[in-house]
């Protein structure tokens, strides 16, 4: 019914198809990254659905009726959704929001067009509540982890909240070392913990097995009838079983989908089944459990062993969300939606592990307090959930657009699907709404100001390069003022970095004006960001001649590269074009924007107050010396003031 997506050429991941021995080790380490978080919700989710909050009794049809709902939800949003139909939205192999933009828009500039714009929205806000829900992933999972205190230890059950804030200061601190290491345990842990649920779950249902009938969607339609209102509000503590699913997309690039749909189906989706119906059996035996069904499950001497692997489990489902809000942000920066940041490499044989200081320490800083501020996953359940799923509604919709344009799905077949789709995210969204009085704005309202951080930083950027273009003298007079002014040239290449294809950069006017020298090799650089994950380095540089010792050299990086000019000199040089390191010397704008009332003409709208939030954030965002990996000891500032 569905055709299948045709991939990209020039796929950047070596293992498309990968098999036998590869499959088992890129499965198990997408384990721990890729399903640390949906792995950790059996802690909390069923406690919080029968907890104080709705007053919702464990009777027999009440167990039955949420286990069907957390089938379902699983096997629609997850299963059917993610598994089957989002990961074909790969763009060479990346996925994420960012990369579902690149799709849509594979070349560029949807900012001119109304509906493109919405699209861009939509992206940029469903990227930005993720940073919100993740700022609530380490605390929510850590804190189901050590309230297992109060039946192991209770002694130390007043200590819950400290010992919480103890591990995630430690868990942000250690981020600096690198992920290198300690991915290497990731997979393992996850590995032990989804066999532990998963037995612990059969043991339980073997004393009740007539609990797995659940797995018919009648109860969950019987249920939502006898329930009424109370099951839409249920259905907000029912997401918790789905939070995480969109790491399924965003990670994968990271693996490829083989791995991550082998790992759902034959670990993932079992175990957590198994141990949702086996906390539905002990609530059906004993309804008290209804406190904390996770824990209860496990005998009295294996309960430090399992607070132990839950620790453990809840601490990489932390550490997958802050290696993805690191990529995410390395995507943002390269297409324009981010300033630029400091991006530390903290492996030299992975590429892709990155640590992205600023990033680390808001999530830190984030995530504390929400741990202080709640200190409990019964409180903080009102506030979780709504981000995620707004997330999952954008990408249902984006999807639709994708199916359309990519997949070349006839709009039926598109909209039969999503529709689908769309109204399962509904349900759970506006579910979820009602939290927004008790915590929930939280999330929304860190995701509304960083989408408006980020839209603001878009637009600013092409004001100012609009501002900059109306300045720019064209290349052709510049370079017939040289050869008629017989401009004094000395030994040597200058580098002049420029965002622009044409015309002459600022930087340059603002150095030949006031010295009246050139060097004799003149580079114009421009360093351009590709809509693919990764450029082939064969591909990657592109000089053209323009005559009078002057050559533009225009380098393509893909949005998960960090660019290096250094090295594209490097291959400048191998062309015959001479740029030495000790004979180069690389000069640089730094401007000084005064914001100023729009003018008449301007394309480009954008009211004064955003104007001083782009200046702000342009003021504080790191120098082109360090994001392009200048060295600094070649480089020549030059300052000028820009009224935009």
């Amino acid at each position: 019914m569905f055709p299948a997506a045709k991939a990209p050429a020039g796929h950047h991941h070596k293992d498309t198809d990968p098999t036998g021995e590869r499959l088992a080790i890129l499965t198990l380490t997408a384990l721990g990254v890729v399903y640390g978080d949906i792995g950790t919700s059996p802690l909390y989710s069923v406690k919080e659905i029968f907890g104080h909050l709705y007053g919702l009794q464990p009777t027999r049809d009440n167990v039955f009726g949420v286990l069907s709902l957390i089938v379902w939800a699983l096997t629609l949003v997850i299963s059917v959704k993610y598994v089957s139909f989002v990961l074909r939205a790969d763009n060479r192999g990346e996925g994420g929001q960012f990369a579902l933009l690149a799709l849509i828009f594979p070349r560029g500039t949807p900012q001119t067009v109304a509906k493109g714009r919405l699209i861009v929205a939509l992206a940029l806000f469903g990227t930005a509540l993720l940073y919100g829900d993740g700022i609530i992933t380490p605390a929510m999972s850590v804190l189901g982890a050590m309230e297992g205190l109060e039946f192991a230890i209770p002694s130390l059950a007043a200590y819950i909240v400290p010992f919480t804030v103890v591990i995630l200061a430690t868990l942000f601190f250690v981020q600096r070392f690198g992920t290198d290491l300690v991915g290497k345990a990731f997979g393992p842990i996850t590995l032990i913990w989804f066999i532990t649920i998963a037995v612990l779950g059969a043991v339980e249902i073997a004393q009740q097995p007539s609990i797995l009938a659940a797995v018919n969607p009648w109860y969950a339609v019987q249920f939502v009838r006898a329930n009424g209102t109370l099951s839409f509000f249920v259905l907000g503590s029912v997401v918790l079983v789905i939070t995480g699913g969109e790491a399924l997309y965003a990670d994968m690039g990271h693996f490829g989908r083989k791995p991550i749909r082998f790992a759902w189906i034959f670990l993932v989706f079992p175990s957590l089944l198994l141990n949702y119906f086996g906390q539905g059996a002990l609530l059906l035996e004993n309804p008290a459990a209804a406190e904390n069904p996770f824990f209860l499950l496990a005998p009295p001497w294996f309960l430090i062993p399992l607070l132990v692997i839950a620790t453990l489990a809840a601490i990489v489902a932390s550490q997958a969300m802050i290696s993805g809000a690191f990529s995410t942000t390395r995507q943002g920066i390269a297409l324009g939606f981010i300033p630029r940041l400091e991006i530390r490499h903290t492996s030299t044989v992975e590429e892709g592990q990155i640590y992205i200081p600023e990033v680390n320490w808001f999530i830190a800083v984030g995530c504390l307090i929400i741990v202080m501020s709640f200190r409990n996953t019964s409180a903080l359940g009102a506030a979780y959930g709504i981000a995620v799923t707004g997330t999952m509604l954008i990408t249902s919709l984006l999807f639709y657009i994708v199916a359309r344009i990519r997949f070349r799905w006839k709009a039926w077949q598109a909209l039969a699907l999503v529709s689908l789709f769309v109204t399962v995210d509904i349900c759970f969204f506006s579910a979820n709404v009602v939290k927004i009085m008790h915590g929930g704005w939280v999330p929304m309202a860190l995701g509304l100001v960083l989408f408006l951080l980020m839209l603001t930083w878009k637009r600013g950027r092409l004001l100012l390069n609009q501002r900059l273009a109306e300045g720019t003298m064209p290349l052709g007079l510049f370079l017939d003022g040289v050869e008629k002014s017989k401009v004094h040239r000395v030994p040597g290449t200058a580098v002049f970095m420029t965002g622009s294809d044409d015309g002459v950069p600022p930087v340059l006017l603002h150095h030949r004006t006031p010295t009246k020298v050139l060097h004799e090799r003149v580079l114009l650089v421009s360093v351009k960001t590709a809509d693919v994950p990764e450029t082939r380095a064969a591909e990657r540089v592109r000089v053209m001649p323009l005559g009078h010792g002057f050559w533009r050299v225009v380098a393509s990086y893909g949005f998960m590269q960090t660019p290096n000019v250094p090295s594209v000199l490097e291959v400048v040089d191998r062309m015959g074009i001479r740029c030495k390191p000790m004979e180069t010397s690389y000069f640089l704008g730094r401007e000084r924007l005064i914001p100023v009332a729009s003018k008449t003409g301007d394309k480009i709208a954008l009211s004064r107050w955003r104007k001083i939030v782009f200046a702000i954030m342009a003021r504080n965002a790191r120098s082109a010396t360090e994001f392009f990996c200048i060295p600094p000891n070649r480089v020549v500032e030059l300052g000028t003031q820009i009224e935009f």
